[in-house]
């Protein structure tokens, strides 16, 4: 049955209709978790909350598990799904510049947007400097564009790089959470001790 859109469930047409209503109900999550708070999220990186990591860690749990059961009973086929193609080199440097930015911000685009939208000033300085990186990489593509499309690597996920059996992925990836959880919590608790 499903994807809904590419197997003609759903018409093509509705495509961004449905993005915009997944963004305002995943916007909505954001805002209502507490995630437009930079204090929050930047937490996570000097100890004392981890809320955040809990949160993306339960939702890629939630959705794994989710796609691979509707899959098994024949809702999904697994096969259809659209795959962001891997471009290493890309990955990395937008991963580093990403993770820099988390850190001294403390926003993500997408809590950013978030934080934008109920007028906290420092989210807007945050965007201010998403859209000046945007107009600098645009405007030095050209010059970045080997290195954007450096080591292709296809349409690849994590099961297909490591070789190993989806199930197993998926039930080992819960328990390195279920003791993440257990870690940052004890790590939460020192940290509290230390600084409160």
């Amino acid at each position: 049955m499903g994807p809904l859109i590419p197997n003609g469930v759903i018409p093509f047409e509705w495509n961004f209709v449905i993005a915009i209503l997944i963004g305002i109900v995943f916007g909505y999550i954001l805002e209502s978790s507490g995630f437009s708070s930079s204090r929050k999220l930047a937490g996570l990186f000097y100890g004392y909350d981890f809320v955040v990591l809990k949160v993306f860690f339960t939702a890629a749990i939630v959705s794994l598990i989710g796609i691979y059961y509707m899959d098994y009973l024949g809702l999904i086929n697994v096969g259809q799904l659209y795959i962001h193609p891997t471009y290493l080199y890309g990955a990395i440097g937008g991963g580093i510049i990403m993770g820099i930015g988390f850190v001294m911000g403390g926003f993500c685009p997408g809590t950013s947007l978030c934080a934008v939208a109920i007028g906290k000033i420092d989210a807007m300085a945050y965007g201010l400097g998403i859209m000046i990186g945007v107009l600098i990489f645009s405007e030095f593509f050209s010059f970045l564009e080997p290195y954007f499309d450096g080591a292709y690597l296809g349409h690849i996920t994590l099961v297909d790089s490591l070789g190993v059996n989806p199930y197993w992925f998926i039930f080992l990836f819960t328990v390195t959470a279920v003791i993440l959880f257990f870690l940052v919590d004890m790590i939460r608790k020192r940290v509290k001790k230390v600084f409160y």
